[in-house]
């Protein structure tokens, strides 16, 4: 395998910035998915003033979902960030020789775990065996999920000349999360309950197994065929934090804009109102003179 032929040369190669050597670390949360958002917000046409305006959602409705699941795995990250020292958290993880990623790699004394992430929010969603419905529609998540705990596992045991265990768990924003009699192929789990639940589990790995382990997991050469490619991730994620101003900006003006609405109609009858007293004041006014 591709993969596997990599990871030697990986210890080796040294970024071009200073001949650091260059890890996942710098890798941000939603990575992947930020890029695709953006680059089809790039192929549509800039609002116009009056849009603007109006408070038009400058979200395409091609980038919605994109968006969506970057908010997912940014939630998600920020639960499994709180872990503590012990953890080695790493985001967005390039696999294979494509632009596949594992949302994110969790490394510590209680195990190695590749975590999927889904948001769903505002849905029902429900799990049981190798099944995952959303609003009663079978969904691939449970049988990618997986897939990616067997790939990461063949990886990471390559690069560790030994057989190390990564648990897929899979992680889901809903409104409701419902599962069924048999328990999900993977465990899953809300945003509020997998930090808890990794950081709760028996300790299986030594302090000096996690250093190791961290070491392996954070280099490029681990999982992708690409060694080293630097990546302005800062870039992407100040467009995107950008995108994210402006659609609550646009969200605000359309609220301010309703409720300018909802003063005007009222204040049509209020002002007919007065006119109305104050010519029924005037005409009385008038007769006791």
């Amino acid at each position: 395998m591709g993969e596997r032929t990599t990871t030697s040369s990986a210890r080796t190669t040294t970024s071009a910035r200073g001949g650091a050597q260059l890890t996942l670390r710098a890798r941000k949360p939603g990575y992947a998915v930020m890029q695709e958002c953006l680059a089809i917000q790039a192929e549509g046409k800039a609002l116009t003033r009056w849009q603007r305006f109006a408070g038009t959602d400058p979200l395409r409705a091609e980038a919605a979902s994109w968006f969506k699941g970057a908010l997912g795995e940014r939630r998600v990250a920020a639960e499994l960030d709180a872990l503590g020292p012990e953890f080695t958290v790493l985001h967005a993880v390039p696999v294979g020789s494509r632009s596949t990623d594992i949302d994110h790699v969790v490394v510590g004394p209680t195990g190695v775990f590749s975590i999927n992430t889904k948001n769903h929010a505002g849905h029902t969603v429900w799990a049981g065996g190798r099944t995952l419905l959303v609003n009663g529609h079978r969904t691939p998540h449970m049988h990618r999920a997986l897939q990616e705990g067997e790939r990461a596992t063949a990886l990471l045991s390559a690069a560790a000349g030994g057989p190390i265990t990564v648990q897929p768990v899979l992680v889901v924003q809903a409104a409701q999360l419902r599962f069924g009699e048999k328990a999900p192929a993977a465990v899953t789990l809300t945003p509020e309950q997998v930090g808890a639940w990794i950081a709760g589990l028996p300790r299986v790995h030594s302090p000096e197994a996690v250093r190791y382990l961290s070491m392996l997991a954070e280099e490029r050469g681990t999982w992708h065929v690409d060694a080293v490619v630097v990546h302005d991730t800062l870039r992407h994620v100040q467009r995107f934090e950008r995108l994210e101003r402006d659609i609550a900006a646009a969200r605000a003006r359309r609220q301010l804009l309703r409720r300018a609405k909802v003063v005007a109609v009222l204040a049509l009858p209020a002002g007919a109102l007065l006119g109305y007293w104050w010519a029924t004041a005037a005409a009385a006014m008038a007769a006791a003179s």
